[in-house]
């Protein structure tokens, strides 16, 4: 009864067309999008008989949106940090920065995670000249062992893993709080399984995100980012690190608008009610191509 009062009122808003906007560049999907319709019919669950995910967190942020529609809707929600484009239509967090990947139709989860920013009292100039990193190494992080053998024990480099690596013991070390974290001019947003969550709150402080190219995105529209504009990129081996930092260093304002321009991108995201607005354009965009309707 909700939804169509709800999806009247973007006509009536000035960020109409923003709106629009923000939901065609999450779901890609158009009327002419193959769908194998047998393999749809196997593979959808309705809304109202979708299960409780492993994490719980993608199921209730998942629903706090789904909910607004009729529960005989089919989907098909893929939890967790998703790296693959599926082969059917789904609603996932994150999918990669590829051409083809229209079937990953992202919608805002694991939100309480990811979705996190902070105050940062502390100016630029303040911060001590030192790129840190805290994060845990594994399998399928093998930038991160690059950054650390390369860095560790460099002295513009604070680098420790917080998980216990097989091969090198030696490189985990104390976990620090995202307040200290602030204390640094440049923080490492390193991509894990699938983005760096990180990159939110640090793009929302007064230090700057330093990383290689990025390769996946979620809600927050990481393929929009524009290199030395939002962030600072350096090379995939991380060879040029030391190089970056020395010159942001000793060209302040050009640090300091990065800053500026990171700040101006995140705040799109500060208002509520129109992110809820686009999340359920998404939802109607996506069952209007897979299911012919949306009620």
């Amino acid at each position: 009864m909700q939804l169509e009062h709800l999806l009247g009122q973007i006509e009536k808003r000035p960020d109409r067309d923003y709106i629009y906007q923000r939901a065609d560049y999450y779901c890609r999907l158009t009327a002419d999008s193959p769908i194998d319709r047998t393999q749809w019919q196997s593979e959808a669950v309705r809304l109202k008989n979708q299960p409780m995910t492993g994490q719980s967190s993608y199921y209730h942020d998942a629903m706090e949106i789904a909910r607004f529609f009729n529960g005989n809707l089919n989907w098909i929600l893929v939890p967790g940090d998703t790296i693959h484009i599926p082969t059917l239509p789904s609603i996932v967090k994150s999918r990669p920065l590829v051409e083809g990947n229209v079937n990953s139709v992202v919608l805002k989860l694991d939100k309480n995670r990811h979705f996190l920013f902070v105050n940062d009292h502390l100016s630029w100039r303040e911060k001590r000249n030192v790129a840190i990193f805290r994060g845990d190494l594994g399998f399928y992080k093998p930038n991160r062992d690059r950054f650390m053998s390369r860095w560790v024990g460099h002295p513009m480099i604070d680098a420790a893993s917080t998980n216990c690596s097989e091969e090198h013991p030696e490189w985990q070390g104390q976990k620090l709080t995202i307040g200290e974290h602030l204390d640094y001019k440049f923080i490492m947003s390193l991509e894990g399984n699938d983005v760096a969550s990180n990159l939110k709150w640090v793009m929302s402080s007064n230090s700057i995100a330093v990383t290689p190219k990025l390769r996946r995105e979620t809600w927050f529209m990481e393929g929009t980012l524009i290199p030395d504009y939002h962030f600072v990129e350096v090379r995939d081996d991380f060879s040029d690190l030391e190089e970056r930092m020395t010159y942001y260093i000793e060209h302040p304002e050009e640090a300091e608008a990065i800053i500026r321009h990171a700040h101006e991108y995140v705040e799109q995201f500060f208002d509520h009610e129109r992110e809820k607005l686009i999340s359920l354009l998404v939802l109607k965009k996506y069952f209007e191509v897979t299911n012919g309707h949306y009620q």
